[in-house]
């Protein structure tokens, strides 16, 4: 099928998503398209589609047979299978159960006011700065980093090292390196685990290492741990100020009442795509669904950002609505046994930020043109590299 479409498609504006997205899923709700590197897959656009294959126990991460997977790109991330068959669902419930009482959303809520006198360090330096300003280098990237190195205990002044090594790591293009960043992270972790259990401390690292005897399996979750921690919120929290700028309207009511903020952080969630990747799973058995049968073996792609603006689910996916109805949730965590184990403290760091940013600084806006800031190219998790403000 040569004439296939392939994704990811382009899109002019980093803030939306393009028109081809949903002309596909107008048409078919899900299709048979071509990824970056020519293999075929199925691509899920839809809300409820994406929905029930996220809990739909015949898909996995792991492949019957890895060398005959499809793949979407060449990261060592979310490229291809991870996992066995066999072990994968075991497995994966075994570390849920480690990681969900660290990562629990009351934990997450008794660490708000610490995280908010984070954010109030980080306003209270960018305020004696001479604007323009890189918000990325002073709030965005720095508060996601202290934060999940406080928590899994990571030594906070690594983070120009190991924010290189995520970057190889999240790179679309080339496999290898990828995997030695991959490889390179997890020695590492495995040299803080090992620290650990000579001298464990109150984090999640010392947990870990009291719970599993694998320091080699340990370091390879740490890791992931470490770059899911930080790298999708660095992102939600530039494209959540980039949303509200474009919003005025909506803005102003932040402004005029920080107690939006949990409402407004929802909606930067459904809203903001920093990536079009999308995420891999393959079938362990023939799925039936919405008219298509998924046979064994294939690839399935869904796309969380994407179904997140199907106008079957919200009126006026495009527009920034504070306080849409619950009724329908986003699919930026996921859905079902895989939602983010790092949900709430999430929301807790977004929140947090954008009670306060325009607060301190109403008038904030961009100084460059929204179409001149500098995007990461060639990564999983893409997201702009500055983000020069003024006020």
């Amino acid at each position: 099928m040569s004439n296939l479409p392939a994704i990811p498609f382009a899109r002019s504006d980093p803030l939306d998503v393009p028109a081809a997205y949903r002309e596909l899923r107008a048409a078919e709700g899900i299709a048979r398209v071509r990824t970056s590197v020519g293999d075929e897959v199925w691509l899920v656009t839809g809300y409820e589609q994406a929905r029930a294959l996220f809990t739909d126990p015949r898909l996995g991460r792991s492949h019957p047979e890895p060398e005959q997977a499809s793949r979407v790109s060449n990261s060592a991330l979310l490229g291809g299978p991870q996992g066995e068959v066999a072990t994968e669902k075991a497995e994966h419930e075994r570390l849920r159960r480690l990681l969900t009482p660290a990562f629990s959303a009351r934990r997450m809520r008794r660490l708000a006011d610490h995280v908010g006198s984070l954010v109030e360090e980080r306003l209270d330096r960018l305020a004696k700065l001479t604007p323009p300003a890189d918000l990325h280098a002073e709030l965005s990237f720095p508060l996601p980093v202290l934060v999940i190195c406080q928590l899994l205990g990571v030594p906070y002044e690594d983070r120009e090292y190991f924010s290189g090594v995520s970057g190889r790591m999240a790179d679309l293009r080339d496999a290898a390196t990828g995997e030695a960043a991959r490889a390179e992270l997890s020695a590492y972790m495995a040299g803080l685990i090992t620290r650990k259990r000579h001298e464990p401390g109150e984090d999640v690292l010392s947990d870990l290492a009291n719970e599993l005897d694998d320091d080699g399996r340990i370091a390879e979750l740490a890791a992931g741990l470490l770059f899911a921690g930080h790298e999708t919120t660095v992102n939600r929290i530039d494209y959540g100020v980039l949303l509200l700028l474009a919003n005025p309207g909506r803005l102003a009511l932040l402004r005029s009442d920080p107690g939006l903020a949990p409402a407004v952080v929802e909606e930067i969630l459904r809203m903001a795509v920093p990536s079009l990747h999308g995420l891999p799973r393959y079938a362990h058995e023939d799925i039936e669904i919405d008219g298509r049968t998924i046979r064994r073996g294939e690839a399935v792609v869904i796309n969380p950002g994407v179904a997140n603006r199907d106008e079957h689910v919200y009126p006026d996916p495009d527009a920034f609505v504070i306080g849409r109805p619950s009724t329908d949730p986003h699919l930026a965590f996921g859905y079902g046994p895989r939602f983010c184990v790092g949900a709430s403290l999430a929301r807790v760091e977004l929140e947090a930020v954008f009670g306060r940013l325009f607060q301190r600084f109403p008038d904030l806006r961009l100084a460059v043109p929204l179409a001149e800031l500098p995007r990461n190219e060639g990564r999983v998790t893409q997201g702009f590299a500055t983000l020069p403000v003024t006020w």
